[in-house]
């Protein structure tokens, strides 16, 4: 068996891999660097090569681009700590066998590199690199991204990258299903044509035809010269649909003869039009049961599915939420020109929490309200929008449930100790003294939880601002902040 070739400046991945692959039963050779290795491959040949990105002096996808050139059918597997859609896509391009994000399960590596010494890579695969250049990088919403989940959907894009496969994308709103058809569309081989994008439950039932198919001049009322229709504007690019499922009955049949056979006719044309394009949908709803109620065809359904994208909605990759929100913030500022918002660790793992009804859209509205709303530089828990405070109140409340019967029986021996001890003193006034302790203990509690905000403090505990005000007053307590901002 020939041995599998590591090439990584960083000797603990070396490491690692070695003693994997070794107790798996593979020979293995490591290099630090892409120099050393262009050497090697002048008198030796590996069974694969496994190669990180960003290394000191020849990255991993200069290094790929020689090998494939030189030796199209071996096997190499690019890994790198940036999994970013643009280097996924460029490792796919240049003929990669797969690729690999790290931190990788170390079983899943041995796994994949297994496969591909078994079956090694066609000529075929070799492609060349197309300019990246994408609306959803601008948007972040397939930017570098640690989730699982996002590293298979650019893992799919890269794929697709060369083949003008129908693709079906669902997800639900606001997962950035429009973004994934431009990736699709800029990195494919149809990139220098149109990209034409038609939300189908946008438009009314009685105009959908027209604007798909376009129509002749004097076919309708209103009809004063002929218009194309977004298939012939889409025409040697691509055709995003979105909402597909909500595309009336009728015209899916009109819809599947194109993609049949690539003709349809205008509205109220006699000509038959041909054309060539890609067709990449969306939907929200789950087709198949659409397909079982009647509202949808079923021939259209699989012509639609040759390839389907899940796309996660953001509650299954919280791990990117933090990112996505800085990479929103700043966005933003550029925008209104003001200097970017940073997050505190507080608001990150309050943002982390919260559920995201809508989805990537929404944090990013979420962000540009704390650009335009938030009093400071810095971004606390109090500054974020109602709605994740109170889901954050609410999970707090939660998850603190369980121990307040405790905390309750605590506080209640301590305080009878306390006035047992002071009883025992014959202490005068004892009632007046155990009253201010737990008032003053209440006061900085709340003062805590809502930054020094009385205001707020006052709602919280059910007292008026004059009567807080009054309270600490006496209990010579002076509030953590001014009240600027109550």
């Amino acid at each position: 068996m020939k041995p599998v070739w590591i090439v990584d400046d960083d000797q603990a991945i070396r490491w690692v891999l070695e003693k994997a692959l070794s107790r798996a039963g593979i020979p293995t050779r490591s290099f630090a660097g892409a120099v050393d290795v262009s050497e090697a491959l002048k008198t030796d040949m590996p069974g694969a090569l496994i190669s990180d990105i960003r290394m000191p002096g020849t990255n991993g996808l200069v290094l790929l681009k020689d090998v494939k050139e030189k030796y199209p059918s071996l096997p190499v597997i690019i890994m790198t700590a940036f999994s970013d859609l643009d280097s996924t896509v460029s490792a796919f391009q240049g003929g990669a066998f797969d690729y690999l994000a790290k931190p990788f399960d170390v079983n899943e590596a041995v796994a994949l590199i297994s496969r591909a010494i078994q079956e090694p890579d066609s000529d075929e695969q070799v492609a060349e690199t197309i300019q990246k250049t994408s609306d959803a990088t601008d948007k972040g919403m397939l930017t570098q991204s640690a989730s699982v989940a996002m590293q298979e959907v650019f893992r799919a894009i890269g794929r697709l990258a060369q083949s003008n496969v129908t693709v079906l994308i669902t997800g639900e709103s606001g997962t950035g299903k429009e973004l994934v058809a431009r990736a699709l569309h800029s990195h494919g081989i149809r990139a220098k044509g149109p990209f034409v994008a038609l939300n189908t439950a946008a438009i009314p039932r009685d105009l959908l035809e027209a604007e798909l198919f376009g129509h002749e001049r004097g076919a309708f009322t209103g009809a004063n010269s002929l218009r194309r229709g977004r298939f012939e504007e889409a025409s040697g690019g691509t055709l995003f649909l979105d909402e597909i499922g909500d595309m009336p009955f009728e015209l899916q049949t009109r819809l599947l003869r194109v993609l049949s056979d690539g003709t349809f006719y205008r509205v109220g044309g006699a000509q038959p039009v041909r054309v060539d394009v890609r067709i990449v949908a969306a939907t929200h709803q789950p087709l198949e049961e659409r397909v079982q109620e009647g509202k949808f065809r079923e021939d259209l359904f699989h012509r639609l599915n040759v390839i389907r994208l899940r796309l996660p909605p953001l509650r299954e990759r919280r791990e990117d939420i933090g990112e996505l929100a800085r990479h929103f913030l700043t966005i933003s500022a550029r925008g209104l020109g003001v200097p970017a918002k940073r997050l505190s660790e507080q608001a990150i793992a309050a943002l982390s929490q919260f559920d995201f009804p809508g989805n990537v859209r929404q944090l990013e509205n979420f962000c540009h309200w704390l650009t335009v709303m938030a009093p400071g530089q810095t971004v606390g828990v109090s500054d974020l929008p109602p709605e994740i405070r109170a889901a954050d109140l609410s999970s707090m409340t939660s998850s603190s449930a369980v121990s307040m019967p405790l905390a309750n029986q605590t506080w209640q021996q301590l305080l009878a100790l306390d006035a047992n001890i002071r009883l025992s003193r014959s202490e005068p006034d004892v009632w007046t003294t155990l009253t201010h302790q737990f008032e003053r203990a209440l006061l900085q509690s709340s003062l805590d939880v809502c930054r020094g905000r009385r205001v707020e403090a006052a709602t919280r505990l059910g007292m008026g601002r004059n009567t807080i005000t009054r309270k600490l007053r006496e209990l010579g307590m002076d509030p953590m902040t001014s009240d600027t901002t109550g």
